[in-house]
C-alpha cells in the first residue's frame, strides 16, 4: 500500500528534494508513475457503465416508454450538457481541494444518479437525474487529468495519454457489451443499476492506490524540459489563485482553437455513438444483437488506435500533435462518407467502416494538445475547459440530429456528411495550432 504523508511525519521521514531533470529521477518514481496510470485506467475502464449506457440501451428504452426521436436526443444531451457543465468546475475545484478525492466523490455520485434514473417513466423522469449524473461524472475526468500530468511531463504524456485513450475505447467496448447484454437479459433498468456499482468499489481502490503529487510519497517533482509545457508552468502562484487559470487559458488563442477543434471533434465522436445503434436497428432493419454485433467495433478502434498515436507523437515526431490530429480529421472523414453511402443492411460492411471510424477518431491527439498548452500547473482546469467544449457540442448535435431525423423522415445520410464536414472544418482548424 501508499506511504502514507502521516506515517512519514511519524518515522521522522525526511522531505523530497526540489524538483529535478526527470531523467535524474529514482525508479521508484516511475514505479509510481505507471501505478498510479494503471489504477487510473482500471478505474475508467468500467465509468461508461454509468455514464453512456443511455446509448446501447436506447432502441430498448424507445420501446418500452414509446419516445421518440427527439425525445432521445432530449435525453442525450441532458446528459452531455450536464457533463460540460461539471467539465467547467471538477478540474479547477480539484486542483484546490484534492485530485483523487474528487474522482472518488464523481465515483459514488455516479452510481447514487444511475440508480435515480432507472426508476424514470418518461422523459422528465430520466433526463433529469441523467443531467445530474452527467455533471457528477465529470469529476472522473478531468481531475484524474490532471493527477496523471503531476506524474508525466511533456515527453511521455503522448504516451500516458495513449494508454487512457486505449482505456476509453476498451470503456466503449466494455459498457457496450456488459450494458447491453444486462438490458437484453434484465431490462434496460438492470443497466443502470447493477454495472455502475463496479464504478463505486473501483473509485474506492483508486483513491487509496493513488497519491495526487510526487511529494505525497516523499518524492521529488520533475523538471518541466519541453518549452511548449514549461513557458505555462512558470506563471506566479498569483495567477493561479481564484479564476486565474480560466483568464490564462481562455485568452491563449491556440487553446481557443483546440477547444473548438475538441468540441466539432465530438460531433462526429458522440454522433456515432448517438446515432449508429438506432440507424442500423431503424434503417438497416437489424435486431438489437445484430445492431450490437455491427456496433462494438467503433469501440474496439477506439481502443486500438490511441496507445500508436501516442507513441508516433512522442518517438517519431519529437511529440508533436498536430500531424496525428489532421490525420484523425482526414481518416474519420471518408468513413462517415462512406457509411453514408453503404446500404445499412450489410452486416460486414457496416461492422468494418465501424472499425474503420472507431480508428479514425481514436488518432486524434487533441486531449493532449490541451495538457500541453496549460503545463502540469493548469491541467486539470484546461482538461476540463477543452472536454467542456466537446460535450458542449456533442449535446447540440444530440438535439439537431434528433430532430432532421424526426421533422425530415430519417435523412440518415445527410446526418453522417453533416459529421464529415466538421471533421474537414477541424482539420482546417488545427492547422493554425502549432503544438
Amino acid at each position: 500500500m501508499p506511504e502514507s504523508t502521516e506515517n512519514r511525519a511519524a518515522a521522522g521521514a525526511p522531505r523530497p528534494a526540489g524538483p529535478v531533470a526527470y531523467d535524474e529521477l529514482p525508479p521508484r518514481y516511475h514505479r509510481w508513475k505507471w501505478q498510479v496510470l494503471v489504477a487510473f485506467c482500471v478505474f475508467y475502464l468500467f465509468v461508461y457503465t454509468g455514464r453512456f449506457n443511455f446509448w446501447p440501451t436506447s432502441p430498448l428504452i424507445k420501446e418500452d416508454l414509446g419516445l421518440t426521436n427527439i425525445e432521445i436526443g432530449i435525453i442525450n444531451a441532458m446528459l452531455l450538457w450536464g457533463f460540460m457543465l461539471g467539465d467547467l468546475v471538477h478540474g479547477r475545484l480539484a486542483e484546490a481541494y484534492g485530485l483523487r478525492l474528487w474522482v472518488l466523490v464523481g465515483a459514488i455520485l455516479t452510481t447514487v444518479f444511475n440508480w435515480a434514473a432507472s426508476f424514470g417513466t418518461s422523459t422528465v423522469g430520466i433526463a433529469i437525474p441523467w443531467a445530474i449524473n452527467g455533471f457528477v461524472n465529470a469529476a472522473c475526468w478531468a481531475p484524474a487529468i490532471s493527477l496523471i500530468s503531476q506524474w508525466w511531463p511533456r515527453r511521455e504524456r503522448g504516451i500516458a495519454m495513449g494508454v487512457i485513450g486505449t482505456t476509453t475505447g476498451g470503456a466503449m467496448l466494455v459498457m457496450w457489451w456488459l450494458s447491453s447484454f444486462v438490458a437484453a437479459q434484465w431490462g434496460w433498468q438492470a443497466a443502470f443499476r447493477y454495472p455502475p456499482l463496479l464504478i463505486l468499489a473501483l473509485g474506492i481502490a483508486f483513491y487509496f492506490i493513488t497519491r495526487d503529487r510526487p511529494n505525497d510519497v516523499n518524492l521529488p517533482e520533475y523538471i518541466e524540459d519541453d518549452q511548449v509545457s514549461a513557458e505555462p508552468e512558470s506563471v506566479s502562484a498569483a495567477e493561479l489563485k481564484g479564476l486565474g487559470p480560466y483568464k490564462l487559458l481562455l485568452s491563449n488563442s491556440r487553446f481557443q482553437l483546440a477547444c473548438h477543434v475538441k468540441g466539432l471533434e465530438n460531433v462526429a465522436r458522440y454522433g456515432l455513438t448517438t446515432w449508429v445503434p438506432l440507424y442500423y436497428f431503424e434503417a438497416g432493419g437489424l435486431d438489437i444483437r445484430q445492431t450490437v454485433l455491427v456496433t462494438v467495433l467503433l469501440p474496439l478502434g477506439y481502443l486500438l488506435a490511441p496507445p500508436i498515436s501516442g507513441f508516433i507523437s512522442d518517438r517519431l515526431l519529437n511529440s508533436r500533435r498536430r500531424p496525428l490530429v489532421i490525420a484523425s480529421c482526414v481518416l474519420s472523414a471518408a468513413a462517415l462518407v462512406v457509411i453514408a453511402l453503404a446500404p445499412p443492411q450489410n452486416v460486414w460492411l457496416g461492422a468494418a467502416l465501424m472499425l474503420w471510424g472507431g480508428i479514425g477518431m481514436g488518432v486524434s491527439t487533441i486531449s493532449v494538445i490541451a495538457v500541453d498548452i496549460s503545463g502540469r500547473r493548469m491541467s486539470g482546469t484546461a482538461a476540463g475547459v477543452l472536454d467542456a467544449h466537446g460535450y458542449l457540442y456533442a449535446g447540440a448535435q444530440a438535439l439537431l440530429f434528433s430532430v432532421v431525423l424526426d421533422i425530415a423522415s430519417s435523412p440518415w445520410p445527410l446526418v453522417f456528411l453533416a459529421m464529415a464536414a466538421t471533421r474537414i472544418i477541424s482539420a482546417a482548424m488545427i492547422s493554425r495550432v502549432r503544438v
